[in-house]
């Protein structure tokens, strides 16, 4: 478990910082509270300590706080700080050493990496005075997060926005990461794929693409470069993450060999659809027309086995999605197929797999023999061993 500061400062966004602390705690982080003064405006003390489970701190000189714990040893504490909202002021601070307030305080202290996220007005943002406090934070080391763009709380529109909370989390655990793929580049392949039949109706697999997404944040959070190509999903991209929209498994097949080269690993994740229809209708087929339709169908080319002759010193990753005999029907594909690693799960069962945030996996290794069982598990989880596993055939 990990120990995670969020900072609040005085800004509208402040309600978001409730979302944040609540998908940390989700995710088993300890999280521990301090605020500026004025974000105790915009959100209750009792709220933040009911989310987080501890006692917020928001006062630089408190007898009854600092009885319990000081703000050094606050900033000591902590394995990772994020302050969200970063207003243009406490940048301004935090910026010029300005010790004047206790999250400012505990910002100067901190030893562990230190995230903002700012969020204010667009012209707040765009003076160049808060844009050189932002440069100053970047260049000591501070991780800037944002901000988005959009209508603000103020009626103006432009950057400004506090980014999605899913960001925050995917910065909060990428700086957790010790960084164990630096230097690799991960392509993905994510989601279904859709076979257009005529102008509204597609040929598709089921897939939500949670696995595939789970995978690239994870390699993401380890510090490699991303590629993510993602069949049609609504899924929200992961925070530091390249990702390139497709439909068919033609399109698919064309992004993955156009970003082959750049690959060190790829993790061929997407349930891509087999067949497509070998005409399609230009006008949409109308069900009074026929009682018995009928579609002829082609193969779809398999990427997987068109990549594995190129794969030259990289490492090939693909998944098996079995209904019955799977660690028999993964051997004969990990063998026709000839990847370093198959990633095998039974489809068939209902509490992991399609649709749910769970997943039950067999990692078969070269040979189909050396076989590692994931129990289930929340796909992030399955996500990070597979990821483990993919580093320990690397390193060997």
């Amino acid at each position: 478990m990990s120990r995670v500061l969020v900072g609040v400062s005085g800004g509208i966004a402040a309600y978001k910082a409730c979302e944040l602390i609540r998908g940390l705690r989700t995710r088993e982080h300890e999280v521990r509270v301090a605020t500026t003064q004025n974000a105790l405006r915009f959100v209750s003390s009792l709220t933040l300590q009911a989310l987080s489970g501890h006692a917020v701190r928001s006062e630089l000189f408190s007898l009854s706080q600092e009885s319990e714990i000081s703000h050094i040893e606050l900033a000591d504490w902590a394995d990772v700080a994020i302050v969200a909202p970063a207003t243009a002021g406490f940048l301004a601070r935090i910026a010029h050493g300005m010790a004047d307030d206790l999250l400012a305080t505990i910002c100067l202290a901190l030893r562990a990496p230190l995230i903002v996220a700012p969020a204010m007005n667009v012209n707040m943002y765009r003076h160049p005075a808060t844009q050189a406090n932002l440069d100053v934070l970047a260049k000591r080391g501070v991780r800037i997060v944002g901000p988005d763009r959009g209508e603000l709380a103020c009626g103006w529109e432009g950057e400004g926005r506090l980014v999605a909370v899913e960001e925050l989390l995917g910065a909060v655990e990428q700086a957790l990461d010790p960084g164990t793929y630096q230097g690799e580049v991960v392509l993905v392949t994510a989601g279904p794929t859709a076979e257009a039949v005529d102008p509204v109706r597609v040929l598709t697999n089921r897939s939500s693409g949670k696995m595939g997404f789970a995978l690239a944040e994870q390699a993401a959070r380890r510090g490699a470069e991303v590629i993510l190509v993602a069949g049609p999903v609504g899924l929200p991209t992961p925070y530091g993450v390249q990702r390139m929209n497709v439909e068919s498994a033609a399109q698919m097949q064309q992004a993955v060999m156009d970003a082959l080269d750049r690959a060190t690993i790829v993790i061929m994740a997407a349930a891509v659809a087999d067949y497509r229809v070998a005409e399609r209708a230009r006008e949409k087929i109308k069900r009074e027309t026929q009682d018995v339709l009928t579609l002829e169908l082609l193969r779809n080319p398999d990427i997987l086995a068109e990549l594995v002759p190129r794969k030259g010193g990289r490492t090939v990753v693909g998944f098996a999605a079995e209904t019955e005999r799977v660690l028999e029907n993964a051997r004969a594909k990990l063998e026709r197929k000839g990847c370093d690693l198959i990633v095998a799960n039974d489809v068939a069962r209902q509490d992991t797999g399609f649709d749910v945030d769970r997943n039950a996996v067999w990692i078969l290794g070269p040979g189909g023999n050396d076989v590692v069982e994931v129990p289930a598990a929340a796909k992030q989880e399955v996500a990070a061993r597979i990821l483990d596993r993919i580093r320990q055939v690397r390193d060997a």
